[in-house]
């Protein structure tokens, strides 16, 4: 048996980029998992599934209540409900009260936050319209969007520049801090 020949035509490609681990997106999830996508968010655990599809429904939902359509719609049913309701005798009165609490239980407020599984209403800010509950929500989505951002943007020449820029900026932030604090830290000395 020889020695082992590098022949530059026969090297391996390098592997494919892999993520590293990650926390699940989902409000109330918080599990650890390998991604097997780089644009992946959550976990694929059955429950968080499952929640993800039904927080997505509830905003389905909320956003065509808010629509001029479905209101007449709506309301068009609803007209229709009452038609019909005139026809048979009247409920007793304790029934129509349960009816009205349970009905005024299911109805969710208009919209709810941007962070998937969040089912909490938004703040309503003075200038603007708001998209989250709260600081912990708007940053968990931020960090989301911006980890895909640079991505993305990885394997393009204008993401290694960054990345150079990047790097330069951080040795010198360290550099700096070091020369700061040169003189309280102690230097070490040769290995015994």
């Amino acid at each position: 048996m020889g020695y082992r020949h590098d022949n530059p035509k026969c090297r391996r490609r390098a592997r494919s980029r892999r993520p590293r681990a990650r926390i699940c997106l989902r409000q109330g999830c918080g599990r650890k998992y390998q991604p097997r996508r780089w644009n992946q968010r959550y976990c694929q655990d059955a429950d968080c599934l499952r929640e993800m599809r039904r927080w997505q429904a509830a905003r389905r939902q909320a956003r065509r209540r808010l629509e001029a359509a479905a209101k007449a719609k709506d309301a068009e049913a609803q007209r229709g409900r009452r038609q019909r309701g005139k026809s048979f005798p009247a409920p007793s009165p304790c029934v129509v009260a349960v009816t009205r609490c349970h009905a005024a239980k299911i109805l969710l407020p208009p919209l709810v936050c941007d962070r998937p599984g969040c089912f909490a209403p938004l703040l309503m800010p003075a200038r603007q319209p708001a998209c989250f509950c709260g600081p912990a929500c708007r940053q968990a989505v931020r960090r989301v969007l911006e980890r895909e951002r640079k991505w993305r943007l990885r394997g393009t020449f204008q993401g290694r520049q960054g990345r150079k820029r990047e790097y330069a900026a951080a040795r010198e932030r360290r550099s700096k801090q070091q020369q700061n604090t040169g003189g309280a830290t102690p230097s070490r000395g040769p290995p015994p």
